[in-house]
């Protein structure tokens, strides 16, 4: 993304493909006016939006999922220019229409009004109200996707939206903004506005906001977290990660590194719970590299749309790919070595963006790479002597947002869970945002929870209600 100024003198932004480097599309900023004229809408939208039957908006947020269904393919085919992953596996709206229906089941429950204690003549009971007017911050890299936590949840449960998407995927909120009009939303409940980052940090700063949900970078979510400082609006955050994974001595290895391949090179490595961190007992180290690099050898890249099917493409900037290519140096430098062989896809003749797939071994914690995000198609991997040298370098880190260990002693596996700093836990899986679970992190990897009853809950405030029925 690059900021530009247009003819009139307005800032816009300009949306460089990763795929070719080309600019691919270009918008203006919205003014301080318009910013203004959207937020007094949803200020207005908010307190009928809060008494609409739960019913009601149960239906139009789901005809918003069945539209945008209808506009798959030219959301798959904008993302797939505008961050740079494959088409074959750009098309995010399933995973965006069932994140609403659970949502939908799980607000049933949270939302009903919950009896306390009661006394003579006394009733006590709780009722969940909407924090009203929120903003919602997304990231580029599930650019539909996670619509599903930022805005379809809120929305349900009675807030009113004002969208505002990265600079490096605009189109998809537009499309979005198009789906929710076709499903006959009223106005003002959601709206997506392309803002600057200072635009933005003026309406949290405001006080006029009831709530921010942001998902980003660390460095984003201190920018917001600070915005927000002195207005007490609530701020839930879901940031960046360092996810390790333990392979102890008894694990399954041959049913391991598929899912470990995957998780360390899906979507180039661009999730916030990819695996960065592999930790192999030194019992099965030649074993295990083998294996992975083998199976990390078969990772394919290529142009995204005009490529035969790759696994994957360009990350989302040139930029990054440098910062990518940075860390791996910095290994290179200390003492690490290279597992398999670079260069297979003619990666450099592809363009900047795009990094061949890595697998580093011999690697420490005096690297970059295992403590600074990566955010790319990079497995590092250290040799541990046991279990508890595995769970002090796991929780060696500043984030805390995934982990997981792989064993064949669940027991064990589930104590050493218990052990690691990290808001979700899985043992013999990883890299997978669970629906039925809540979502979110420890440390700086965030603060606050989506998915089912608790994004339901914390997309809400608590009311309490002390009602004398008869003086006794």
């Amino acid at each position: 993304m690059n900021i530009a100024v247009n003819a009139h003198g307005d800032q816009a932004l300009e949306v460089v493909s990763p795929i070719d480097g080309k600019v691919y599309v270009r918008r203006s900023y919205s003014s301080g006016t318009e910013i203004e004229a959207a937020l007094a809408r949803a200020e207005a939208a908010a307190r009928d939006w809060a008494r609409t039957p739960l019913e009601t908006r149960v239906a139009l947020v789901a005809r918003f999922g069945q539209e945008m269904v209808k506009r798959a393919p030219q959301l798959a085919e904008t993302l797939a220019w505008q961050m740079g992953r494959p088409l074959w596996q750009a098309d995010e709206t399933p995973r965006l229409k069932l994140v609403g229906e659970l949502a939908a089941q799980a607000a049933g429950g949270a939302l009903t009004e919950e009896g306390y204690p009661a006394d003579p003549g006394i009733r006590r009971f709780v009722r969940r109200v909407p924090h009203g007017v929120t903003l919602a911050i997304c990231a580029w890299n599930y650019p539909v996707a996670m619509m599903g936590y930022l805005v379809t949840a809120p929305l349900i449960a009675g807030n009113v939206v004002i969208f505002k998407h990265s600079p490096q995927t605009p189109l998809t909120a537009e499309i979005a903004a198009e789906a929710f009009a076709a499903a006959g939303l009223p106005e003002g409940v959601f709206q997506a506005v392309h803002m600057t980052h200072p635009d933005a940090e003026k309406i949290i700063g405001s006080g006029r906001l009831r709530a921010v949900n942001f998902i980003g970078s660390l460095a984003g979510g201190k920018r917001v977290h600070a915005a927000a400082a002195g207005t007490l609006t609530q701020v839930h955050l879901e940031l960046g990660g360092k996810d390790p994974a333990y392979i102890r001595a008894d694990a399954d290895i041959e049913r391991a590194i598929p899912l470990l391949i995957e998780g360390s090179y899906s979507n180039a490595g661009q999730s916030c719970c990819s695996v960065e961190r592999i930790y192999i007992h030194q019992s099965i180290r030649k074993r295990f590299i083998e294996a992975f690099a083998a199976e990390a050898a078969t990772v394919t890249l290529d142009h995204p749309i005009a490529g035969k099917q790759p696994y994957i493409g360009p990350v989302v900037r040139a930029t990054s790919a440098a910062t990518i290519r940075n860390q791996v140096a910095d290994a290179l430098a200390k003492g690490a070595k290279q597992a398999i062989a670079i260069g297979r896809s003619a990666a450099r003749d592809l363009g900047p963006a795009y990094v061949e797939p890595e697998v580093l071994i011999d690697v420490n914690h005096a690297m970059a790479v295992m403590r600074d995000e990566t955010f790319g198609p990079v497995a590092a991997i250290q040799t541990v002597s046991g279990d508890e040298e595995a769970v002090k370098l796991m929780n060696d880190t500043e984030y805390g947002l995934t982990a997981s260990v792989w064993t064949a002693d669940s027991e064990t596996g589930v104590a050493l869970l218990d052990q690691v700093d990290a808001g979700t836990v899985y043992l013999n899986r990883c890299d997978h945002a669970d629906l039925y679970l809540p979502w979110g992190g420890l440390r700086n990897s965030g603060t606050g929870r989506v998915n089912g009853r608790e994004g339901i809950l914390q997309s809400t405030e608590t009311k309490s209600f002390h009602v004398r029925t008869r003086f006794v």
